[in-house]
């Protein structure tokens, strides 16, 4: 008989759910309701946002059916409002008066669909962005105020701590929003320059502190970054700095640090290192076109932003000072890696057209909204066109395609881009608790294994050799070997240069990374953050928990074990005298009474989404979850139990899971007309469809993250999966009459 423990420990539902699950799944149009009891309520809005404060009137809302009451509403914003107008953005807090979440969500922000004909910029674009940094999960809601129909609106995931904690893991350390109090076009704003001087004081009017302290912080990254840039990844992640950086000149995106330098966020994570992350993305594909900072600081056109220069701080000058840019672009290294940055992101979204795919799709979903929205800024007409052509209004907006396929040829033909090593993918082979890294690189003359323990740690960098002494072959044959030590599991990338360009794998690293996995002693097993009926805690109550479970044949005392929701507290709460048992399950409640009879940890989780960590020894980490939105009374587990990736299923606390719940279409493919193998697959996958020519693959991971999509025109298909991550993901296959979901296995 198994032998199962119940323990305490505090989760409850807060604010957001991660990216593209759940209340922001990509394409969803949802339906929000607003009641007022005053028949002036815009006269009231309009006032406090006249007045410059934040104060909110309340109404009953409506969303998807789930009504909520006293709720606080008020306009978001600055250029996107108007007392002239009537559809204006909208700031709704749930919790305003009373705790309560719809979903685990208590604030929702709609933009009003403004600069932008297409009505698709804002949430195509964090859609590409997510492939490759931390960035909101943005769809659409049609707005009703007083049954009247208002509009289509972008429903937009707010940059806070529980996206946050979801992307790195904590949120209560240095946040800053990067939008000054005053915009000067002519000026450098929040551009990370030391001008405003050594007086912290100086910085407040540009950079607006979301967390509770954090002014020396941000000063110690201005300085950094503008008197020692040599030093910059001590306060930096350079990585995904360039990652930002590929984003939005590839994506021409200048209304961001690029233009006008505005529009970030910046986190400090726990390892001491600033991460800068996208916001206001409405403007995007050279729909903003004011100014740059350097050559085209009095604007450019459509057909310059075509072909606008990737490395124009680092090849031209900069009127008003872009260290962020300049300091980093003149070093070498982070050039090359930049540009293998813009390659990744233009082939996997603009030279094989799947953004003409998703543009199309985004649109059909909202096209009979857009067509009835009364208080739209643009025709029907501009709707339609201007995926294709330019609509011209107050300034010419660009037709997304007429742009992209432009921007992309010239793109590909830019030095720098071209021309990199060639990585096989890496493989490992172990030796005791020694770990050889092993991968074949052509045309390259440095590669660099980028390794750390787990995500909570900072990237140690090693040179990788081909001298026929690491488990790399015959010296000089192009196969780069590199022994680490005193290593049983790891994280890593691999990063190849010669004197052109470079290369990554996998290419989105540091995103995406390979692994090498040890199974846990004690595994986080099983999360609920969401339990209305599964089970009682012994008072009574259904309160969410987590599950422990033991990998091994002997009993462990978790003396000395701690377990937190913040990487940067490890100790957030240490465990009683208690021992789980060989094979034995340990479940944690999570009701935060310290007066209940048992045990009862000191933190709460968030129900839309977050983090959890097993420590020992105040400092290593055992093992780890980040989860986003779990469905009431689903659970997000290991499949296999105790040892696998983690899913969403069906709730099995203080049993072996049983496996993961999958949503399959109501209309679906007949299985002998579809043949998926092999599967498990290790380097292909081949996909046959017996009855259609036209069919949209997707594939997506455990987490619901979109991995790959493609509009496919033959009956047959390969896939590289060689790149993967081992685990379990989802295949779906759709064409214009039937759908069909998979489970397949990458090894």
């Amino acid at each position: 008989m198994k032998r199962i423990l119940f323990i305490a420990l505090l989760i409850t539902a807060t604010t957001q759910v991660i990216g593209q699950t759940g209340f922001y799944e990509d394409g969803e149009v949802h339906d929000i309701k607003f009641y007022f009891t005053q028949s002036n309520w815009d006269y009231f809005l309009d006032s406090f946002y006249v007045d410059g404060d934040e104060e909110r009137l309340l109404a009953s809302i409506e969303i998807d059916g789930d009504r909520y009451d006293s709720v606080g509403i008020r306009y978001k914003g600055f250029s996107s409002v108007s007392v002239d107008r009537k559809k204006n953005p909208f700031n709704i807090k749930l919790d305003y008066v009373k705790e309560q979440d719809h979903k685990g969500i208590d604030k929702i922000k709609l933009s009003n669909v403004i600069q932008d004909p297409s009505f698709i910029r804002e949430s195509l674009s964090y859609e590409i962005a997510r492939k490759y940094m931390p960035a909101s999960g943005a769809n659409y809601a049609r707005l009703y105020i007083n049954d009247e129909y208002w509009g289509i609106f972008t429903n937009v995931q707010d940059v806070d701590k529980s996206f946050l904690r979801t992307s790195f893991g904590s949120g209560e350390n240095t946040f800053v929003k990067a939008n000054p109090e005053n915009l000067d076009l002519n000026g450098e704003n929040c551009n990370l320059s030391n001008s405003p001087g050594t007086d912290t004081a100086n910085y407040a009017s540009l950079y607006e502190m979301k967390s509770d302290y954090g002014y020396a912080d941000l000063y110690e990254l201005i300085d950094v970054l503008n008197n020692s840039p040599n030093n910059i990844e001590d306060v930096l992640n350079v990585d995904r700095t360039l990652w930002m950086h590929a984003y939005n000149y590839v994506l021409m995106n200048f209304d961001g640090y690029i233009g006008y330098a505005q529009n970030y966020y910046l986190y400090k994570d726990g390892n001491g290192q600033f991460n800068p992350i996208l916001w206001d993305l409405n403007q995007s594909f050279a729909s903003f076109r004011l100014t740059d900072a350097s050559d085209y600081f009095q604007g450019f056109t459509i057909d310059q932003a075509k072909q606008m220069d990737p490395l124009l701080h680092y090849n031209s000058t900069s009127v008003y000072a872009r260290p962020l840019m300049r300091n980093l672009f003149n070093n070498d290294r982070y050039r090359k890696m930049y540009l293998a940055h813009i390659k990744t992101i233009t082939e996997e979204n603009f030279a094989n057209g799947a953004y003409k795919v998703r543009a199309s799709a985004l649109q059909a979903a909202i096209d009979t909204s857009v067509k009835s929205d009364p208080n739209k800024f643009y025709s029907y007409t501009d709707f339609t066109d201007n995926i294709t052509k330019t609509v011209s209004d107050l300034v010419d907006y660009p037709g997304i395609i007429d742009l992209m396929d432009a921007r992309s040829t010239y793109l590909k033909s830019y030095t720098g881009y071209s021309g990199g090593p060639i990585i096989t993918k890496p493989y490992h082979t172990i030796s005791g608790d020694d770990i050889y890294i092993i991968t074949e690189a052509s045309n390259a003359t440095e590669v660099i294994l980028s390794y750390r323990d787990n995500s909570s740690s900072l990237f140690l960098k090693i040179t990788m050799l081909d001298d026929g002494m690491h488990n790399d072959g015959a010296s000089g044959d192009g196969v780069y070997g590199v022994l680490i030590k005193d290593k049983k599991a790891m994280q890593y990338y691999v990063y190849a240069e010669n004197a052109t360009a470079g290369s990554f794998s996998p290419a989105r690293a540091a995103y995406e990374l390979h692994s090498i996995e040890k199974t846990p002693d004690i595994a986080i097993n099983e999360v609920c953050s969401s339990n209305d009926s599964i089970i009682m805690d012994p008072q009574g109550d259904y309160e969410d928990w987590v599950e422990l479970y033991n990998n091994t044949e002997q009993d462990i005392s978790l003396n000395g074990y701690s377990l937190s929701d913040d990487n940067s507290d490890l100790q957030q709460w240490f465990f009683p005298d208690t021992v789980i048992a060989a094979k034995g399950y340990l479940l944690i409640w999570a009701d935060n009474d310290d007066g209940d009879s048992g045990i009862h940890a000191s933190f709460k989780l968030s129900g839309s989404g977050e983090a959890v960590f097993l420590s020992k020894d105040s400092s290593e980490i055992m093992d780890q979850v980040s989860f986003g939105a779990i469905p009431t009374d689903t659970t997000y587990g290991r499949s296999p139990n105790g040892t696998g990736v983690f899913g969403i299923m069906k709730p099995t606390p203080g049993y072996s899971n049983e496996g993961f719940l999958i949503s399959i279409p109501k209309i679906s493919i007949r299985e002998k007309e579809i043949i998926v193998f092999p599967n498990p697959a290790t380097n292909t996958l081949n996909i046959n469809l017996q009855t259609e020519k036209n069919f949209l693959i997707t594939i997506t991971d455990i987490k619901g993250r979109t991995i790959y999509k493609e509009t496919i025109f033959s009956a047959q298909h390969q896939l590289d999966v060689s790149e993967y991550n081992q685990g379990l993901y989802f295949l779906h296959v759709t064409s214009n009459t039937s759908s069909f979901s998979h489970k397949i296995i990458i090894k």
